[in-house]
């Protein structure tokens, strides 16, 4: 796994630096969670870069292509946000990302229409907030692993995304391993992993 730059809390210059000296030794780099305010003047610096708003993502080249198949779905929209950061990460590392967005529980007919597709993917990163329902539903599903990451979506009873964390842990489908609240990153990081030891 390549190091990548947290981009949050940092100086656009501490960001650039960062990101520079990574560029400098392996051809490619990525920072995380920058700013709409930081992340165009920062892509314009580097070589090849570009700033994805939606993900929070400047990147800059990536790793060599692997063939490799993730899918990477979330509950809602307003989910999108972590799950671009999943779905940019994963491209960076060379994997093909198949991706669904909007296709929670409230709308289950979506993600039963996307089954197929999901069945030919090695891992899934699925994101939800409110009750976090929708790992459990997707594991249910297909047979591939499932990387849960809750989401800070919700109503006031949702405790910044605790409610879906501890209903992720509690999930009664196998094969599902979760991480932090909003954390699109490491289950991408995760999911790379799982696909490279299986190989």
């Amino acid at each position: 796994m390549p190091e990548v730059v947290l981009g949050e809390r940092k100086t656009r210059a501490q960001i650039a630096r960062c990101l520079h000296d990574q560029f400098e030794v392996a051809g490619y780099a990525l920072a995380t969670r920058v700013s709409a305010e930081d992340g165009p003047a920062l892509a314009a610096g580097l070589p090849g870069a570009r700033y994805d708003e939606t993900a929070r993502i400047v990147v800059s080249g990536g790793l060599p292509r692997t063939g490799i198949r993730i899918g990477v779905v979330c509950a809602g929209t307003s989910d999108v946000a972590v799950a671009a950061e999943a779905a940019a990460t994963l491209d960076w590392l060379g994997h093909d990302v198949y991706a669904r967005y909007d296709v929670g529980v409230a709308g289950i007919h979506r993600i039963l229409e996307a089954r197929d597709e999901l069945e030919r993917c090695r891992v899934v990163v699925v994101a939800a907030g409110m009750e976090g329902a929708l790992p459990s539903v997707v594991a249910g599903l297909i047979s591939a692993p499932i990387v849960a990451v809750p989401t800070s979506v919700g109503y006031g009873a949702s405790f910044g995304g605790l409610a879906a964390l501890l209903a992720m842990l509690n999930a009664c489908a196998p094969g599902i391993a979760v991480v932090n609240i909003d954390n699109g990153f490491g289950a991408a990081a995760f999911a790379h992993k799982i696909v490279l030891t299986r190989d």
